[in-house]
C-alpha cells in the first residue's frame, strides 16, 4: 500500500512515460513479422512486463534495454498460437495477441481476458469483426480462432471499441484482399499503431470518417518505432498540480493529442502554458469553477480522462457534473472521495454530481483499478492528513514508479507493506 501525508505543495518538472495504450497493441504487432521490432520511449510497467511475457510464451524473443528505455521484440520462430491462461486473463490487452496470430499463423487460442472491472466488456465486437474476415470461431472455455479462410471484407464495428479497432487492424495487414472497418475508433494510440504498421510495410490509410482502408501484403519488415508520451498521464498529472495548488512542469508532451485536455483545464479556471513539449499548471490566482465533465469518442475526454479531474471538481466552486457514458462500472471511485470528505452522490451508474469546494481529508481507502488508483493517489495528496491506500498493484499496471517521481515533486509518499 501507498502511505502519503498530504496537504504539502508540490514544485519541481516531471517527465511524461510512454504510452501504455500503444505500447500493448504495438508488442502484439510485433508479432506479424520475423524481422526485429524495436519499441523506444517504452514504459516499465506491470501490463508491459505482462504483454512481454505472453509474447515469449508464444516463441518471441524479447530483450529488454531498460536504461534506454527500449523493448526489442524477434518473432523469427513463433511455437504456438495459444495464450497462457493465467497471463492472459490479467489483463484485456491479450486480446490483441489474437488479431496477430490470425495474421501471422492463421489461428488463434485465448481464454476470456482480464482487466480492470469497471463494468461489462463482452467480445461481441471482436468477435463479430473477425467472422467478417472470414475466421471461424468456436468457444469450449477458451476461443478458438480459425483463419484458414481470413480475407479482407468490409467490417463494420458494433460500437466504436478502440482494441476492437486495433485487433481487427492486426488481423487485416497480411490479410489477402481490401479491408474497409466503418465505425472505427481513432484514439491516439490507434492513429500510432498505424504509424507504427505502415513503418512496417502495411498498407493502411484512413479513407473517410472514422473508416480505416487496408489492402493486405504478404509480408511486413521488421521496424523501430518510438511511443507517444502517454496524455493520461499528462492529464493526471496536471490535475494533480491543480488539485494540489501546486507550479509543476510536465516534460515530453505530445501537444497534437492535448486539445480537449487543454479545453477543460481552462473550462475550470486552470492556469497552464504550454511551450514545445512543457505543459506548466501555475497556482491558481482565482477559484476553480466546477463544469461538466463528460467522456465520448476521441477527440472528446476519454473514459480514462474523467477521474482524476472528479479530484479537481472536489476543489472548485459550484456543481460538477461527471457523465460516464461508456462504463458502468467506473464511477466506484465516488464512493472512496466520499470517505474523504468530498459532497459527491452517484446519481446513476453513468453519472454523479460533486460540488465544492470540499476540504479532504486522509483516510483508509482502496485502489480499484488503473485510473481510480491514480484518482486516489491525487486525492491523498491534495487532503490533509495520512491516508493508506491499498492495492497499489492496479497503479503500478499503468504508471512506472509513480512513488519515486511523485518524491521528487517533494510529495510524502511511502510504499510499505500492508
Amino acid at each position: 500500500m501507498f502511505l502519503i501525508r498530504g496537504g504539502r505543495e508540490l514544485r519541481g518538472e516531471i517527465s511524461v512515460s510512454g504510452s501504455k495504450n500503444t505500447a500493448l497493441p504495438c508488442i502484439a504487432a510485433a508479432l506479424l513479422t520475423k524481422e526485429p521490432v524495436t519499441l523506444g520511449n517504452i514504459p516499465d510497467i506491470l501490463d508491459v512486463r505482462l504483454m512481454a511475457e505472453i509474447a515469449e510464451g508464444l516463441g518471441a524473443e524479447v530483450e529488454w534495454a531498460n536504461q534506454e528505455r527500449r523493448l526489442i521484440i524477434q518473432a523469427a520462430n513463433l511455437s504456438s498460437f495459444a495464450l497462457d491462461d493465467a497471463l492472459a486473463r490479467k489483463l484485456r490487452g491479450s486480446l490483441l495477441f489474437s488479431g496477430a496470430l490470425l495474421g501471422r499463423l492463421g489461428g488463434a487460442s485465448l481464454p476470456y481476458p482480464g482487466g480492470d472491472a469497471i463494468g461489462a466488456r463482452p467480445l461481441t465486437t471482436h468477435l463479430s469483426a473477425l467472422l467478417a474476415l472470414g475466421v471461424s470461431i468456436e468457444d469450449n472455455g477458451r476461443v478458438m480462432l480459425d483463419g484458414k479462410n481470413l480475407r479482407g471484407a468490409t467490417v463494420a464495428l458494433e460500437e466504436t471499441s478502440v482494441t476492437a479497432t486495433e485487433n481487427t487492424i492486426l488481423a487485416a495487414v497480411l490479410a489477402p484482399g481490401k479491408t474497409v472497418i466503418r465505425l472505427a475508433a481513432c484514439e491516439p494510440h490507434v492513429q500510432e499503431l498505424i504509424k507504427m504498421l505502415t513503418g512496417m510495410g502495411a498498407n493502411i490509410r484512413w479513407s473517410g470518417v472514422s473508416e480505416i482502408t487496408i489492402e493486405g501484403v504478404g509480408v511486413l519488415r521488421g521496424a523501430e518505432f518510438r511511443l507517444n508520451p502517454d496524455e493520461l498521464e499528462i492529464s493526471s498529472f496536471a490535475a494533480l498540480a491543480a488539485a494540489t495548488r501546486s507550479e509543476i512542469a510536465i516534460r515530453g508532451v505530445l501537444p497534437e493529442y492535448l486539445d480537449v485536455v487543454l479545453l477543460q483545464l481552462g473550462k475550470m479556471g486552470v492556469e497552464f502554458h504550454l511551450s514545445g513539449d512543457i505543459l506548466s499548471i501555475s497556482k491558481p490566482k482565482r477559484s476553480y469553477q466546477g463544469f461538466r465533465l463528460q467522456s465520448g469518442l476521441y477527440p472528446k475526454l476519454g473514459s480514462d480522462h474523467l477521474p482524476p479531474f472528479a479530484v479537481l471538481a472536489t476543489q472548485a466552486a459550484g456543481t460538477s457534473l461527471i457523465h460516464e457514458w461508456l462504463y458502468e462500472g467506473r464511477l466506484r471511485y465516488i464512493d472512496e472521495l466520499q470517505k474523504m470528505g468530498a459532497n459527491a452522490m452517484i446519481l446513476d451508474p453513468h453519472r454523479a454530481l460533486i460540488i465544492g469546494p470540499t476540504p479532504l481529508s486522509g483516510r483508509e481507502i482502496s485502489s480499484l483499478d488503473i485510473r481510480s488508483g491514480m484518482t486516489l493517489l491525487i486525492a491523498a495528496l491534495t487532503a490533509e492528513g495520512e491516508t493508506r491506500i491499498s492495492d497499489i498493484h492496479h497503479i503500478d499496471r499503468g504508471y512506472e514508479k509513480i512513488d519515486e517521481r511523485l518524491r521528487a515533486l517533494g510529495a510524502e509518499i511511502q510504499r510499505i507493506k500492508s
